[in-house]
């Protein structure tokens, strides 16, 4: 399992009350929950658990009708609501997103398309850009450089001038995560990031994930239906099911959690709890050789999203 960070107890994102409907459909309902700065938070639930219309509150796409949400999306910032702001406005707040089906512009390269990322931070225009003004041209060569060194980090660095298109799957998916990186996040939200990969590639993604929590002091909030993912990264689990929050806690505590296995298998909580002990043992993903011995699991996780 991932050891917990250290707790300086920052709330990043404070999620307290809220509840989204579309009509007579209540897709979150009540649901509270804080995303703690510097550790990686998973969202799990099956199909229709409301993952995603949590995502899409916490970045401006959806406004919920009750409840309050608050960010404070880098270090030392003030937290300010994020209900009722654009997206574009929380992205400069600190935010950055992936979604679950990639959203790259195929006919660029990649090295285009990471700097389409870092240039949301600095401030030439399409007039200075035409006039050629010296302090665009600094900030063009600045942008060029901030691209490649993304795109080292990821492991990318040689396909730089292959076009985003070209790539394969999962090189897409290490794509994104760098054009979310150069809007300089605090907090990077990941939606289905290891969905399509095969296992190389999902090695890959959960070193590159902790690295990133690690080494940049990024806050990471999962979406994931790949149980062996996030029982090998995550610091700590919410999930949710028919919208609700229905457990809360550490790897270790969801995977014997009835509840939980309750929803996964469609089951009563005393079902589940007599079948707790026979579950599959779930290997963890060995990152770098620190994967420790198997652990229980709460039984398998769907495979789409909500």
């Amino acid at each position: 399992m991932t050891a917990a960070p250290e707790r300086t107890r920052e709330v990043v994102y404070d999620v307290e009350h809220v509840t989204l409907r579309f009509g007579g459909v209540v897709s979150l309902n009540d649901v509270s929950m804080q995303l703690y700065r510097g550790e990686i938070l998973a969202v799990i639930g099956p199909n229709g658990a409301g993952k995603t219309s949590l995502f899409n509150s916490l970045t401006g796409v959806y406004t919920p009708q009750e409840g309050c949400i608050m960010l404070a999306g880098r270090p030392s910032d003030r937290p300010a609501s994020v209900i009722g702001r654009k997206t574009h406005v929380i992205n400069h707040l600190g935010v950055a997103r992936t979604f679950q089906n990639i959203r790259l512009f195929p006919a660029l390269t990649a090295l285009e398309n990471v700097k389409i990322g870092v240039e949301t931070r600095q401030r030439s225009g399409a007039i200075s850009a035409m006039l050629g003004l010296p302090w665009q041209r600094r900030e063009e060569r600045e942008s060029t450089a901030a691209a490649y060194a993304l795109l080292r980090d990821v492991g990318l660095h040689e396909r730089a001038n292959d076009l985003a298109s070209s790539l394969a799957y999962g090189e897409q998916r290490r794509l994104e995560i760098a054009r979310a990186l150069g809007t300089n996040p605090g907090v990077i939200l990941l939606d289905e990031p290891a969905a399509g990969t095969n296992p190389a590639e999902k090695r890959e993604l959960a070193e590159l994930i902790k690295r990133i929590n690690a080494e940049r002091q990024i806050s990471v909030l999962l979406i994931e239906h790949d149980m062996k993912l996030v029982m090998s990264i995550a610091h700590r689990i919410v999930v949710l099911n028919f919208g609700e929050k229905i457990a809360e806690g550490s790897p270790q505590q969801i995977q014997k959690d009835p509840v939980v296995i309750g929803a996964y298998l469609g089951t009563s909580a005393e079902e589940a709890a007599s079948a707790v002990e026979e579950q599959p043992k779930l290997h963890l993903i060995d990152i770098d050789g620190s994967a420790e011995p198997p652990a229980d699991a709460a039984g398998a996780g769907a495979s789409t999203d909500d």
